[in-house]
């Protein structure tokens, strides 16, 4: 009656490496290409998933414009050079709104990087 589907029945479902990463207190999750605090879902659009996603792949580690359009996007090249500080800030309104607005940081140099308390350690969802 309600047999499960066949895994191949939806195809975009796959995903390579791991569901789930911590962003502090974000869980994002790579099968909703989104990230939430609690029951709270962000509502984050695509570039602004990516960017979080990769930017919680190593908190701490800086990660000038030109880094991130190569690691989050995997482009080389944007023609609007601007739009990863515009990304960003969607991003930092988005986390404020769910109280985790301090987890995004720009360095005197303008490189972004993710900083997470250092009492939060990792839960069931690891950081791979």
């Amino acid at each position: 009656m309600n047999a499960p589907l066949p895994s191949y029945h939806f195809p975009g479902n796959d995903i390579a490496g791991p569901r789930f990463r911590e962003a502090g207190e974000v869980v994002l999750d790579q099968f909703h290409r989104d990230g939430r605090v609690d029951a709270q879902w962000l509502g984050l659009h695509a570039r602004e998933f990516a960017l979080l996603w990769r930017l919680a792949a190593q908190p701490g580690e800086r990660l000038c414009d030109q880094q991130l359009h190569a690691e989050a996007f995997r482009i080389t090249f944007d023609p609007e050079p601007e739009r990863v500080t515009a990304d960003i800030a969607r991003l930092c309104g988005k986390l404020a709104a769910a109280g985790a607005g301090h987890l995004i940081c720009v360095d005197g140099d303008g490189r972004y990087f993710l900083e997470v308390p250092p009492d939060h350690g990792l839960s069931r969802f690891a950081a791979g």
